[in-house]
């Protein structure tokens, strides 16, 4: 639902208020219906470039609708949108997405155009603040349509944040972290995201064995 649109429900509401109804059942209005949903992934991405179902759409440059391949054979999902990210518009910039690009192109030994890229939440938190269960709720549907679309054999997911969302688990990180998890008609490794290892180096030893991990499994 656009910008518009919530206009045109506001007023048809408060039309209806003053002529004496009362409303009783709550409803979301930051939640995509069944008959508004894209049929492919090029029109995903515009909705999801043009979108206004939350506040993050007054803090950000740009929606992040998905970079690669979409006929991709690994998907890599991170949390959020990046301050870097979004000012550059680029989903490989900064020292943890050089990082990022060294763990597809030298160990997974693909090329970045091989890969399709995106994020659980599509635009740069207000203040890099975590993400409000409202605003994981406007983009989740955009999340689920997209791994639809692109029908990856393996998805992986970056971090605890971006595990707990898709997976809708909040079991303890560590340990799932590295295993092949039968995530619908997908398989699915949490691997540690590039911050994470920027922060603790010792842990680029597990990561590089989780990520011959996820080449096994191409």
């Amino acid at each position: 639902m656009n910008s518009f649109q919530n206009l045109l429900l506001l007023q048809n509401l408060y039309r209806l208020k003053a002529l004496g109804f009362e409303y009783s059942d709550s409803f979301s209005i930051n939640k995509i219906s069944s008959n508004e949903k894209s049929y492919d992934l090029n029109t995903l991405s515009k909705n999801i470039s043009t979108c206004h179902l939350c506040d993050l759409n007054k803090s950000r440059s740009q929606s992040m609708s998905g970079y690669g391949n979409p006929n991709a054979t690994l998907m890599i999902i991170d949390y959020t949108v990046s301050y870097s990210e979004d000012t550059a518009n680029s989903y490989f910039c900064g020292r943890s997405g050089e990082m990022l690009k060294d763990m597809i192109e030298n160990v997974l030994e693909l090329r970045l155009q091989d890969v399709y890229f995106t994020h659980a939440i599509k635009c740069k938190p207000l203040h890099s603040n975590t993400p409000s269960s409202s605003e994981w709720d406007s983009c989740k549907d955009y999340l689920f349509s997209q791994i639809e679309f692109v029908k990856p054999k393996v998805v992986v997911t970056l971090g605890k944040d971006a595990y707990a969302k898709v997976t809708s688990e909040d079991e303890n990180f560590q340990r799932v972290r590295g295993h092949v998890i039968n995530f619908k008609d997908y398989m699915l490794i949490p691997i540690y995201h590039p911050n994470h290892l920027l922060r603790n180096p010792d842990d680029k030893k597990v990561t590089f064995n989780d990520l011959k991990t996820i080449k096994s499994c191409l």
